[in-house]
């Protein structure tokens, strides 16, 4: 029995203040899905809650770094000396038969413009084109034979993002979430990180299609403001929450009378989401708890603008796995017009100028995930839609090469130090361990602890998937 008065008012508080604070505290943590949130607190039927996996994954995150408009593999990746030796001679003779190009304006064989070295402890082969990812070199498993099924920018798009070269399919990311949702319920599960351009063939790279809307990718700018509206625009305290309820109740209301219409909840759970992205997202974008040391090291205060764009785009990016988002995609930033990595007229200004935007910010978003820990269970993809051709586009330029490119993949699971995969003597055609880009939608998703043929949705009379009919997980670069 205890012999004390009761507590005074002032006294309690004076006593549980600490306790108060830790409760915000959590409160504020869980917002920013640093830590796991009480479970009472959400809405277990948002479509974004997390969903179990088939089997235990090795990622949890993927970053998405989309090099669009096609890097050059024999100026990157695949070191091919042959084409030294045959510089400047008729492709037709040296080479053989060619396939049709995109504008066939065949010039003659083309050396590489940077010189190749072997890097790492692994002896891996990167060009001085990427002297920085080039450090990063036992973190890679470089893929040399990658191919696609389309020559054009915009098809080529839709068929990396979606697995089909037409509009209007679900994107990748949209897939990624449908299966397994968000840690974060205050943030879009699927991001896109827009560096000054989108893509040939438009947001519908980053759409739903026929899956809920709930899942499609949400696009934010990585420099200036980063979403419209982020801000609220209402100067009266509590205005902005009772319109959000009014909102919320007369849709609540709608959907009783209609029944289950995707296109209605999926509005009701964006403005949900939207109320609470008013709160995350400033935060999110505020590099201001970001170490000196650290955005030195991305390139934050690079002297090339570029840099400096695409060195946000990887920090947010980090920031954002940090946070539980699935899947995060970058785009690259404004570099020469709307030229992209597309080099038809200069390789050596257009892939210059875009490396040096690019290779700073890569190499220090992989070390700097694996300082923190968080390589081990992030997957990043470093791809183009295609690759170039090993002979020139008229004089100085490379047409697009679907028939065999580089690509690479690092962390989550993936086997670093290593190549898979050969193109021919020329670094033209795949002609050993030929990944198709369902193969690499299948990879994605096994790491990520989902069965690619077990991830269905029912859509116009047939069970579909990312991968469709096709698609074998690439096993051999699996940790």
């Amino acid at each position: 029995m205890f012999n004390e008065l009761p507590l005074g008012r002032r006294q309690l508080l004076r006593r549980v203040s600490a306790g108060f604070g830790s409760v915000a505290l959590a409160a504020l943590l869980a917002d920013e899905g640093l830590i796991a949130g009480d479970e009472k607190t959400v809405d277990k039927r948002s479509p974004m809650w997390p969903k179990s996996p088939h089997f235990t994954p090795q990622a949890k995150n993927v970053i998405f770094l989309f090099m669009e408009g096609g890097v050059s593999q024999v100026d990157s990746f695949d070191h091919k000396p042959l084409l030294q030796k045959h510089h400047g001679k008729n492709p037709r003779q040296a080479i053989g038969k060619l396939e049709n190009t995109q504008f066939n304006n065949i010039g003659k064989v083309m050396k590489p413009v940077w010189k190749f070295k072997q890097r790492g402890k692994s002896g891996t082969w990167v060009s001085d084109l990427f002297p920085h990812v080039a450090k990063m070199a036992d973190e890679l498993c470089v893929v040399k034979s990658a191919v696609s099924n389309f020559p054009e920018h915009t098809s080529a798009n839709y068929f990396l993002h979606s697995g089909m070269g037409l509009q209007g399919r679900p994107s990748m990311g949209a897939w990624v979430t449908y299966g397994l949702g968000s840690f974060n319920q205050n943030l879009p599960g699927y991001v896109v990180l827009n560096g000054g351009q989108i893509p040939s063939g438009g947001l519908d790279n980053f759409g739903s299609g026929f899956l809920p809307a709930t899942y499609q990718g949400s696009l934010l700018h990585a420099t200036g403001t980063p979403l419209a509206n982020v801000t609220p625009n209402e100067k009266v305290q509590g205005l902005q929450a009772a319109k959000r309820k009014l909102v919320q109740r007369l849709n609540q209301d709608i959907a009783k009378r209609a029944g289950r219409v995707d296109a209605l909840e999926s509005a009701i759970a964006n403005f949900e989401l939207a109320a609470r992205m008013q709160v995350a997202i400033p935060r999110l974008m505020d590099l201001s708890d970001e170490t000196a040391a650290t955005k030195k090291m991305y390139g934050i205060d690079a002297k090339y603008v570029h840099t400096r764009t695409y060195a946000r785009e990887c920090i947010i990016a980090r920031r954002l796995v940090e946070r539980g988002v699935r899947l995060v995609e970058l785009t690259v930033p404004m570099v020469n017009g709307y030229q992209r990595w597309d080099a038809h007229n200069n390789v050596a200004k257009n892939h210059g100028t875009n490396a040096l935007a690019v290779d700073q910010p890569i190499a220090a978003l992989l070390k700097d995930l694996r300082q923190r820990g968080l390589l081990d269970d992030t997957l990043v993809v470093w791809t183009g839609e295609f690759g170039r051709t090993p002979f020139a586009q008229g004089g100085r330029g490379r047409d697009h090469n679907e028939h065999g490119f580089s690509m690479w993949m690092a962390g989550g699971g993936i086997r670093g130090g290593m190549t898979y995969g050969e193109t021919d003597e020329w670094g033209y055609r795949a002609v050993h361990d030929r990944v198709e880009i369902h193969d690499l939608h299948a990879t994605m998703l096994h790491l990520l602890g989902i069965d690619h043929t077990k991830l269905t949705y029912r859509f116009s009379g047939r069970d579909i998937r990312l991968t469709d009919v096709h698609g074998q997980v690439l096993r051999k670069i699996l940790a």
